[in-house]
């Protein structure tokens, strides 16, 4: 860990045994590039589906097992729920040594005000979606759920993978990213300068104006196998957000084989 190194925010890899190559490729991020930022911000949906901290199935364990080796060098790794991913409990959050981030955090960096979501709130035309994220994240609910047996949790999470699927492909394709008035008014009750959110898959950095001031909504990519993506946040001053690695917010590739950036 560098304690001037780089702000690292990622989200989105969607984790799962059918995707070797992906997590082969987060692993290697672990272990290389990632060890020379002072923080890393994971913002949801890390794993496909997370049926609970007892579910040792890989890639599950070798995930936790690289997370607790990059804390452990120093690197301050703070993560928040996806829709996928937001039953990862105390348990998890001990054995990597990870920070849990509710949904939105606000942070400061770079003596701006940084606005942290996954990005699914956001989407607030997708009514039914909204209804179902309430009901499913009520403690109760929760608690229901993790008390039944680990294989009564994969049918059913692998059912409502296959529900969700359908859903989705018959879903207009503007609700299903965000609202441009959602995305100011939270940006403007947390006086925020930027907002950093993945879930939508439609990644961007949108310039805006509210109230007279400019800020910027940055949305993270989608990991793939053969390629991921991490927006920089870079000390200095800021500047404007382009693709050259000395700029203070940028975008850089995460591929098979690359070597640590120094």
């Amino acid at each position: 860990m560098h304690p001037n190194g780089p702000s690292l925010f990622l989200s989105d890899l969607h984790l799962s045994p059918d995707r070797p190559a992906t997590i082969n490729l987060f692993l290697a991020f672990l272990a290389g590039r990632a060890r020379d930022a002072a923080d890393l911000y994971l913002l949801g949906d890390i794993f496909e589906t997370w049926i609970g901290d007892d579910d040792a199935r890989s890639p599950n364990l070798e995930v936790q097992a690289a997370l607790k080796a990059l804390t452990h060098s120093g690197v301050r790794c703070h993560l928040m729920h996806g829709n996928r991913d937001f039953l990862i409990g105390r348990q998890f959050v001990r054995e990597t040594g990870c920070q849990l981030l509710s949904d939105p955090t606000l942070i400061h960096l770079q003596g701006e005000r940084i606005l942290l979501m996954h990005g699914d709130l956001l989407c607030s035309d997708d009514i039914a979606y909204q209804r179902f994220r309430r009901r499913i994240r009520n403690p109760i609910v929760k608690r229901l759920f993790l008390w039944r047996s680990l294989r009564w949790r994969r049918t059913l999470a692998d059912r409502y993978r296959q529900q969700s699927g359908a859903a989705t492909a018959e879903k207009p394709a503007a609700i299903m990213d965000v609202n441009p008035a959602t995305v100011i008014d939270v940006l403007r009750r947390h006086h925020a300068n930027r907002l950093i959110h993945g879930h939508t898959h439609r990644p961007g950095d949108h310039r805006l104006t509210i109230d007279g001031r400019v800020v910027w909504r940055h949305v993270l990519s989608e990991w793939h196998s053969d390629h991921g993506e991490v927006l920089v946040a870079r000390s200095g001053n800021v500047g404007a957000v382009s693709g050259k690695p000395q700029d203070t917010w940028c975008r850089d590739a995460v591929r098979p084989n690359q070597v640590p950036a120094s």
